[in-house]
């Protein structure tokens, strides 16, 4: 039990720290100290820690002075296609051999003109055996007159009965009925001879030939297209509230690539169209020379809406959440305008500039340009720019 004790107290004595690595161990905790001062030192300015002191040096940006409006006109444009107003393909109504072509594509031919004829040998031969038969039946019938005569001087003087009158009488009417039916068979003939040629129903131009000299053409087979090139008309669909503006007869200009036309309004329909919900409208142009048949034109008609806002560049405008456009005011006096934000909503949009309201009223100077520079309470420096054209000129 001694030793016991007495190996404890050695233990005891050999765990307790000694002074020299005491002193080990505070010179290590005093090196690293100096060693972070020194780090901190390094990387301290001269003049203390880095706190901005000035204000950001403002940005130049350009400026419209708003002039917010109680409502604004638009101008609407309608598409329509210019055609003659009458096109017609031609053909023979009987069938045979065509024997002459007297047109070609892009021939001007005028009202009754022959365009072409089929071979009518054989239909005037039959014509010439029926206009015999009408002779051979006017003979018939002649003599029939005469015997009738006949009989009735003989039925005066008691020669002959009653019936034989009725007889002779009876063979007359007979031959009168076959020079009846002889002279149709040839008027038929005659008819089919003038179907047997293709005459212009109106005065136009040939724009289509679908056969040749010697071909057989069919009953009703198209042969020539004929286009009436000096009435052209223009069909354009309009929204049935500018459709009820629109007056009959007035003069409206019409746009195309070759120029403006003018054009009379002749007819709408004044029924809406299901498939594009407008009301077609029919224009005559009033000087066909001046534009070309398939040719598009377009209508401008002004629409008034009444609602308030102001005319913005495009530029002067950032996409923003839920269909909004975010916009940047000039605020503040001289020497402290700074860009506020502002949230506006696009009513109308026309080439480079939007109709918009929201939160602008007159006298804001809008920032129109460098958005993409500027935050809010960025310090700027407006410079105004000219109005004319952006505001005042909604057309």
């Amino acid at each position: 039990m001694g030793e016991q004790t007495q190996e404890y107290a050695i233990d005891k004595r050999a765990a307790r720290p000694t002074f020299g690595k005491g002193l080990i161990f505070i010179l290590v905790i005093i090196g690293i100290a100096a060693l972070l001062g020194f780090f901190v030192l390094q990387n301290r300015s001269i003049d203390g820690p880095l706190v901005p002191s000035e204000r950001p040096v403002p940005i130049s940006v350009k400026t419209i002075v708003a002039q917010v409006e109680p409502a604004f006109s638009v101008e609407e444009k309608f598409t329509g296609i210019v055609a003659p107003r009458r096109t017609s393909q031609l053909g023979f109504a009987t069938g045979g051999r065509i024997d002459a072509l007297r047109v070609d594509i892009g021939d001007r031919v005028e009202r009754g003109q022959t365009l072409a004829i089929l071979d009518t040998r054989t239909l005037r031969a039959q014509l010439a055996s029926a206009e015999a038969v009408i002779a051979e039946a006017q003979a018939a019938f002649d003599l029939a007159e005469t015997t009738v005569d006949r009989q009735i001087s003989l039925l005066e003087r008691g020669h002959v009965s009653s019936q034989v009158v009725d007889e002779a009488r009876a063979q007359s009417n007979t031959a009168y009925a076959r020079i009846s039916a002889a002279k149709a068979n040839a008027d038929a003939l005659r008819v089919q001879i003038d179907l047997a040629r293709i005459t212009a129903p109106f005065a136009g131009t040939v724009t289509t030939r679908m056969v040749d000299e010697g071909a057989i053409a069919g009953p009703g087979q198209p042969i020539f297209e004929l286009v009436e090139t000096d009435v052209l008309e223009a069909r354009i669909g309009l929204t049935a509230k500018l459709a009820r503006d629109m007056v009959v007869g007035q003069s409206y200009p019409l746009v195309s690539d070759q120029g403006t036309v003018s054009a009379s309004l002749r007819s709408m329909t004044g029924v809406i169209d299901a498939s594009n919900r407008t009301v077609t409208t029919v224009f005559d142009i009033d000087d066909p020379s001046q534009v070309s048949a398939g040719a598009v034109v377009r209508l401008g008609l002004e629409r008034d809406i009444d609602e308030q806002g102001l005319w913005l560049p495009v530029s002067a405008l950032a996409e923003a959440d839920r269909g909004l456009w975010s916009i940047y005011k000039a605020r503040g006096s001289s020497g402290s305008t700074v860009a506020e934000p502002g949230i506006v909503e696009i009513l109308h949009q026309d080439g480079d500039r939007v109709f918009v309201r929201g939160s602008i009223r007159d006298g804001d100077r809008i920032i129109i340009d460098g958005l993409q520079r500027i935050a809010p309470g960025q310090p700027v420096t407006p410079v105004d720019t000219n109005t004319v054209g952006l505001v005042a000129g909604n057309g």
